[in-house]
């Protein structure tokens, strides 16, 4: 044997030898199978089917395998014994566009099992320019927030730098669109105007929107025609996008609306899906029948028609939004200038009180100022009355409802919200069991603390899912938990494509979350709106825990979830905004 080989032998014996010894074993046999393991869960895969024992195990963003895993080792393991694990749950309509630039925590919808929001009710957060900033600014100003992008792709961009803790996608408004190249005018577009709102939708869809939007209650989306939606919305086909609409009404005008969504669908040729499902206004209760009945004829016909809805009888938006639309034709400006005006008052409030064609009018919807309790108020001078009735503000200061309603618009700036006690269980209940119909909170992330706490909020920013799972499937027996995971996972996913989400598959994103299916619960009420639900214990996004018992871990592991249409550009710069 020659020196060299000598040495090598001599060598591999002492390493050997240590290895025994020291109790070294090779580095390879150290290295996890997974990063994370979740063992002994009850796995309900977001389908509809019956659930079944099994592991999850995750690598990266991704879920690895799901079967027998109990010989592998993983970075992080966790004991899901008992518990239910399912898909992260979707959030059909969030209102979180401004709310995450200002507050990526999310933990009103982490702590309900939510991963992942869709947005953008008519008025889309793009595209901007400077007639959609002037009507933004009173907004921007009181929440100190500077708007850096003109387009969609700006806004993704942005949103990607500061990190998001949910998923999140979101339509181009027809709103938005339309006050871009219009402003707050009730006009129909010229020809070239259209052609521009026109072009606007497809740089948005090429940007990653999912589709097109409508809010036909609110100014200045109520001026839209019929017409110009469905042009808008034959672009948004093109690029593989949906039409979700916030109806012309939920109340009196119901089944109109419902004729109008129909027919914008089929016009143009695409999905459609009605944001928010409800039946508005004590003497109309009971009309889901008939709601339910259309939409059912309409999928019979081959249109493809579905909804969402939270799962309260209380609706919410501004406080403004209970006047008749024409007050804000101008924008807020002229409809401050208007409420000053003892002619155009007294006009007001006999529309109040007797409706008008074309309204859709909240404040009999609600039966009146006990109806509307005020969730948000601006001024320092009114915050006293957050989370009072109106009708309570009329007392304390001695005025008519009617009167204590407009002097609260004009006194905060047409900046209040509400939340306003609309619709019945009965029809609530009957919507909630239609296989088509999927949730949407219909309100923003917020946090417990920081600029997007909300103290006298809607409870359905803190409580939905697990009101749905807990309330009324498990304990009204609505329907059977595999049914109703399926409404708050897959269904909402296969209508807005969001490949590779909302089941429990290996090689989807291991967007997951892991809940007590006898514990879950909301404890968010209309006095006490900001209170965490129970019973979800841990939120994992893209691989990554979010939230586990209580306690965000501030991964923000959470992506830009864009269209079919997206088309990615190569330079960060953004297109000009329109004139």
């Amino acid at each position: 044997m020659s020196h060299l080989s000598f040495l090598r032998v001599f060598s591999c014996a002492a390493f050997l030898l240590a290895a025994v010894f020291l109790g070294a074993p090779p580095a390879a046999a150290q290295a996890p199978d997974y990063d994370i393991i979740i063992h002994n869960g009850h796995i309900v895969d977001g389908a509809g089917n019956p659930w079944y024992a099994a592991d999850v195990a995750i690598r990266g963003d991704r879920i690895a395998k799901i079967g027998d895993l109990r010989g592998a080792k993983a970075a992080r393991e966790i004991d899901a014994a008992g518990r239910i694990v399912s898909p992260g749950f979707i959030d059909m309509l969030g209102q979180s566009e401004i709310a995450l630039l200002l507050d990526k925590r999310a933990i009103s919808k982490l702590a309900q099992g939510i991963t992942t929001e869709i947005t953008g009710e008519g008025g889309s957060i793009a595209p901007q320019n400077e007639k959609t900033l002037a009507a933004l600014q009173p907004t921007l100003s009181h929440l100190g927030l500077s708007v850096d992008w003109t387009t969609l792709d700006g806004y993704f961009r942005r949103l990607e730098k500061q990190g998001t803790a949910l998923n999140f996608g979101t339509y181009v408004g027809s709103a938005q669109v339309r006050e871009a190249v219009i402003g707050d005018e009730d006009r129909p577009p010229t020809a070239q105007e259209l052609e521009q709102m026109k072009s606007l939708v497809e740089q948005a869809m090429k940007d990653g929107a999912l589709g097109l939007s409508s809010a036909l209650i609110y100014p200045p989306n109520t001026y839209a025609k019929t017409d110009e939606l469905i042009s808008l919305a034959q672009v948004a086909a093109q690029y593989g996008g949906i039409y979700a609409t916030h109806m012309r009404s939920e109340g009196v005008r119901e089944q109109q609306a419902l004729d109008e969504a129909i027919r914008i669908g089929r016009e143009a040729g695409l999905p459609v899906e009605i944001f928010h499902l409800k039946v508005s206004g004590r003497m109309r209760w009971g009309g889901m029948k008939g709601v339910v009945a259309k939409i059912q004829a309409a999928r019979d016909s081959g249109l493809d028609i579905a909804a969402d809805m939270y799962p309260y009888t209380a609706g919410a938006t501004a406080l403004a939004s209970a006047l008749p639309p024409w007050v804000a034709d101008g924008g807020t400006p002229k409809l401050l200038e208007r409420l000053k005006d003892p002619a155009i008052r007294a006009r007001i409030k006999k529309e109040l009180t007797a409706g008008s064609p074309g309204m859709e009018n909240l404040y009999i919807d609600s039966g009146g100022a006990a109806g509307i309790l005020l969730s948000s108020v601006t001024n320092a001078e009114l915050k006293k009355f957050e989370g009072k009735r109106l009708s309570e503000v009329a007392a304390s200061w001695k005025k008519t409802h009617l009167d204590t309603l407009l002097d609260f618009i004009l006194e905060d700036e047409a900046l209040t919200g509400a939340i306003y006690f609309m619709a019945s269980e009965p029809d609530l209940r009957l919507g909630l069991v239609q296989p088509w119909t999927s949730i949407g909170l219909d309100v923003n992330a917020m946090s417990l603390d920081g600029p997007s706490y909300e103290p006298h909020t809607h409870p359905r920013a803190f409580g939905s899912m697990p009101r749905f799972l807990g309330f009324y499937a498990r304990d009204q027996r609505l329907m059977p938990l595999e049914a109703a995971v399926r409404k708050i996972t897959s269904l909402p996913a296969q209508r807005l494509r969001l490949t590779g989400r909302g089941l429990l598959l290996p090689g989807y994103f291991a967007d997951i979350t892991i809940f007590d299916a006898a514990k879950i619960k909301d404890n968010a009420t209309y006095d006490q709106p900001t209170r965490l639900a129970t019973g979800v214990e841990t939120v994992i996004v893209n691989g990554q825990v979010e939230y586990d018992h209580g306690t965000l871990s501030g991964a923000a592991a959470g992506r830009i979830l864009r269209g079919p249409g997206y088309q990615p550009r190569a330079a960060a710069s953004s297109a000009p905004p329109a004139k």
